[in-house]
């Protein structure tokens, strides 16, 4: 029995194209895999540790080889919770919308939990950066009102997926599966039309997942 750990990133629920898609990639999921368990992490419910303080002491401490003081030993266990809930999972489905063509601040905070160095990723000089969540897959739903296309001039405005799939793949992942809903601005009937197009996509991929 595998966990599949679901990130959400927009705030608009109903209203959002990517939860939609995402929702669809759940209900074929729960079809094709009844033995697995699925844990929602809505990160606009999800309290995540401010990095000052203590916090951000602790992770320079760790940087620099240092033991942590008490109190840095007590602010770094809420990032190693939030740290240890995101690797306790076997698979992953996140879905965010495009916000100034990146990542809505929500997930840039997440990930800024997240990504740290003996827990998610390790440098050697050696080796170099070598990321430590591996084999396993994720899944991503990319909401974007316009389109972005390789090889036009808008791909380089496209900062939200070659960020986060940068990210992840930092950290590890090597099998990382977009699902894009574009034109969300669009005429009511063409942006519907992509969001069917991406609901298919969806119960495609996680059929398979």
């Amino acid at each position: 029995m595998a966990k599949l750990l679901y990130v959400e990133a927009s705030p608009r629920k109903d209203r959002s194209a990517s939860i939609a898609v995402a929702r669809t990639f759940l209900d074929e999921y729960g079809k094709t895999h009844p033995g697995d368990t699925v844990e929602t992490m809505d990160l606009w419910k999800t309290d995540l540790p401010v990095f000052d303080g203590d916090v951000i002491n602790a992770k320079y401490a760790i940087l620099h080889g240092k033991d942590h003081t008490p109190e840095q030993k007590e602010a770094w266990g809420a990032v190693e919770k939030v740290i240890a809930r995101f690797k306790d999972a076997d698979k992953y489905l996140f879905s965010l919308p495009m916000w100034n063509f990146g990542i809505p601040y929500k997930l840039k905070h997440f990930i800024d939990v997240i990504v740290q160095p003996t827990y998610t990723f390790r440098f050697s000089p050696k080796e170099g950066y070598k990321g430590l969540v591996t084999g396993k897959p994720a899944a991503v739903v990319y909401a974007r009102g316009g389109g972005y296309p390789p090889g036009t001039p808008g791909e380089g405005f496209d900062l939200q997926k070659r960020y986060l799939e940068l990210v992840l793949g930092f950290i590890g992942f090597t099998d990382i599966r977009p699902i894009l809903v574009e034109g969300t601005l669009s005429k009511p009937e063409a942006a519907e039309k992509a969001k069917d197009a991406a609901k298919a996509e969806a119960k495609a991929v996680a059929a398979k997942f």
